[in-house]
């Protein structure tokens, strides 16, 4: 049976906070009125992690993310409902919780500026009490997947954005955490960089079984690292599975460009009414030497759609591609919550 290693039950944060009001009289109301306004940030929200998966966390901006991450991390109490890392209540036990998770935030380091990145990661092995053999042992991992080396003298304030980011990732795991809290880790940085730390992620996560949380707008990461993603919206969770169950959920379009030898046949065709379809089964659009179509797999098959371009015009060329997660992530957001 799987380890749990994280538990969200029924999850729920409030902030309330003083009305305030428009103008300078409404200031001066402002200061005496004890309106309050309550505002629901993340609203009854339930999962569970288990041990050993890297799961994608995403959302829009505003929609709640980093308020789970903070009450999951200890950071923030939460106003109803629970929420237990490996068996610990963050908020409750803020120490021993910080013994068992690593937190990587793009935008904030918790290197030490004026340090070289050397004496960073030696005073992190004293707060830690990671011992000599455990400490080699790891730091020799680093280097190998991270490459550290060529700037471990340097001081954390010369780093590149990619190289700060690639430390960072190295100093939340210096302790051998079970849970990594990944937060935008990739944001900013060069391909080459950004497919260096994905692939340091996924092979510490394959070395040490470390639990990763990703909360990332990237959704290159979220396809090349998790196997499964949480949605949130407005406070609430809107899809909790794997990403190739979205995409069979949400998808069942391709599209297909064809390089034609002519265009001007095509002016005037109507290939809804040809095939009988909706506006939402199929759509298409004529550009200079291509004719572009995007299309329901289950109401209409690729043969028989080239087949009749095909009696048009000569085709060249062919470009398919299936609907990619961003397409169907951004589709979620603008419609809300996932129905199956």
């Amino acid at each position: 049976m799987e380890q749990i290693m994280i538990k969200v039950d029924h999850l729920t944060k409030e902030f309330v906070s003083n009305k305030k009001y428009k103008g300078l009289k409404g200031a001066f109301k402002g200061l005496i009125s004890f309106d309050k306004v309550k505002k629901v940030a993340v609203e009854d929200v339930s999962f569970n992690i288990h041990k050993g998966e890297i799961v994608g966390y995403i959302g829009s901006n505003g929609a709640g993310k980093s308020t789970t991450i903070k009450m999951m991390t200890g950071i923030l109490m939460p106003t109803k409902g629970t929420c237990t890392v490996n068996g610990i209540v963050p908020y409750k036990a803020r120490q021993k919780n910080a013994q068992n998770i690593g937190v990587v935030f793009g935008q904030r380091t918790q290197l030490w500026w004026d340090l070289p990145l050397s004496e960073t990661f030696s005073i992190l092995k004293e707060i830690y009490g990671v011992s000599d053999e455990d400490y080699k042992e790891r730091m020799t991992f680093f280097n190998q997947t991270l490459e550290l080396e060529s700037f471990m003298e340097s001081t954390v304030r010369t780093l590149s954005l990619g190289q700060r980011m690639r430390a960072d990732i190295a100093a939340a795991l210096l302790h051998n955490p079970k849970v990594l809290y990944l937060d935008e880790p990739t944001i900013g940085l060069d391909v080459v960089v950004k497919d260096r730390i994905r692939v340091a992620i996924k092979e510490i996560n394959a070395r040490y079984q470390t639990t990763v949380v990703l909360t990332t707008h990237d959704l290159g990461d979220i396809e090349e690292l998790c196997n499964r993603i949480i949605i949130i919206d407005g406070g609430k969770l809107i899809y909790d599975g794997t990403i190739e169950k979205i995409k069979t959920l949400f998808g069942a379009k391709k599209t297909v460009s064809f390089d034609v030898k002519d265009t001007k046949p095509f002016e005037g065709i109507d290939y809804r009414k040809r095939f009988g379809l909706s506006e939402d089964a199929l759509s298409y659009e004529l550009h200079p030497s291509e004719i572009s179509f995007c299309f329901k797999k289950d109401q209409l098959h690729f043969t028989d759609l080239m087949n009749e371009v095909a009696k048009t015009s000569e085709i060249r060329d062919v470009k398919m591609k299936d609907t990619d997660i961003g397409d169907i992530v951004k589709s979620i957001y603008k419609h809300g919550m996932i129905e199956e």
